[in-house]
């Protein structure tokens, strides 16, 4: 069954895939971060509306467990949560040719979903099953699509063309669509669930960043594109890479 859920969407992703790979050649380097974000005015409108939603909604919220979210309840969730991410891992890994890391979060998922009690606890990290994480940004990038111009988006916060793009297509390969409903709809709120509980146990980090920096949209664009192109292996030794920390 999962099979022919990847095939019938790699047929929708296969276009995509397509343009890609034909301008995988012409894919220019991520640029200097601060030469990357030409819409930089209605990106800074959106984060202060994400600012606002965060001070006025999910502090509140995260705060208001009484220490429940930031504790062992908070930790399950992100177990959870991570171990519903890992069959989309899969797939893009698979999408990639990374077929070993592929097979790495199979036996990662079915040992946490089977002796961890449906992902709650995580006993594939102890015997050195370390979640390989991935997504279809990753994939585009993996072909050669460029990443494009900063982009804040209303809610999930900071991301790239490259990357934006890859949410909507995630959506669509995400085997959690073979679920049928309304089981569906639990594993997708569950994922919601640990965004509120990250905000419990990180809420100081969080506040320095959101709130209390002299420029937060700026430290957090800073942040997100250093942090992505690590990820991605984008180890260039120019000026793209500046450390937030550096006095």
């Amino acid at each position: 069954m999962f099979f022919r859920f990847l095939f019938a969407r790699s047929r929708l992703v296969a276009p995509i895939l397509g343009v890609t790979l034909l301008a995988a050649c012409a894919a220019p380097p991520p640029g200097p971060i601060e030469t990357v974000d030409p819409n930089e005015a209605a990106n800074r409108r959106i984060h202060a509306f994400n600012q606002s939603i965060d001070r006025n909604l999910l502090a509140p919220v995260a705060g208001g467990s009484g220490g429940l979210l930031a504790g062992p309840v908070g930790e399950g969730l992100g177990n959870v949560a991570g171990n519903l991410s890992m069959p989309s891992a899969i797939v893009n890994k698979v999408l990639q040719g990374r077929l070993a890391d592929a097979v790495h979060n199979s036996w990662r998922f079915a040992i946490n979903s089977t002796i961890g009690v449906a992902g709650l606890f995580d006993p594939a990290s102890a015997i050195g099953l370390e979640p390989r994480t991935s997504d279809f940004g990753a994939t585009l990038h993996r072909w050669g699509a460029g990443e494009g111009a900063f982009v804040m988006l209303p809610v999930l916060g900071p991301s790239t063309e490259r990357d934006t793009m890859g949410m909507m297509v995630d959506v669509v390969i995400d085997p959690l669509r073979l679920l049928p409903r309304p089981e569906e709809y639990w594993a997708r709120g569950l994922r919601l669930g640990t965004k509120l509980s990250d905000r419990a146990r990180f809420g100081g980090s969080v506040d320095s960043i959101l709130h209390e920096s002299a420029d937060s949209y700026g430290q957090l664009r800073l942040m997100y594109l250093q942090s992505r192109r690590h990820e991605l292996g984008q180890e260039a030794a120019d000026d793209a890479f500046i450390d937030p920390y550096d006095d």
